[in-house]
């Protein structure tokens, strides 16, 4: 009775193991739908214009700056402090778009200036992608 129980628990685990990976995998492809549009492939202008909508919706205090508590999740306090280039602790649209751009660069290793759901799955890609949603 003892392995039927085992058994069953552990098939319950799996399953519900599963459903979450695949509720993830299909959040990020509904993303990525989002983002490339009709040509499946996201270039960098569009993934400018998604970052600099999500920055405004961050900017909560409406101070045209995000600081490390409206980025959190987004962006360690390294990456933060390297992207701030007068360290004030803050980073303005135009320093978070620069963020932006390094991330979509280090996405794009053929550099033909789109990234399609193949790259925006990798490493840098989801790097990428937290920036923009």
């Amino acid at each position: 009775m003892k392995w039927r129980r085992f058994v069953v628990l552990a098939l319950v685990a799996a399953t519900l193991t599963g459903s979450r990976s695949g509720l993830a995998a299909s959040s990020r492809s509904a993303a990525i739908r989002s983002f490339a549009g009709d040509h499946g492939t996201l270039d960098l202008a569009k993934a400018r214009k998604a970052g600099s909508a999500l920055f405004t919706r961050l900017d909560h205090d409406h101070d045209s700056t995000l600081d490390r508590r409206e980025l959190t999740g987004r962006l360690s306090s390294k990456e933060i402090a390297a992207a701030d280039p007068d360290h004030d602790g803050t980073l303005t649209e135009k320093e978070y778009l620069g963020v932006v751009e390094q991330r979509f660069r280090a996405a794009n290793p053929d550099n033909d200036g789109t990234l399609d759901a193949r790259e925006l799955r990798t490493r840098a890609g989801r790097a990428l992608l937290r920036l923009m949603r």
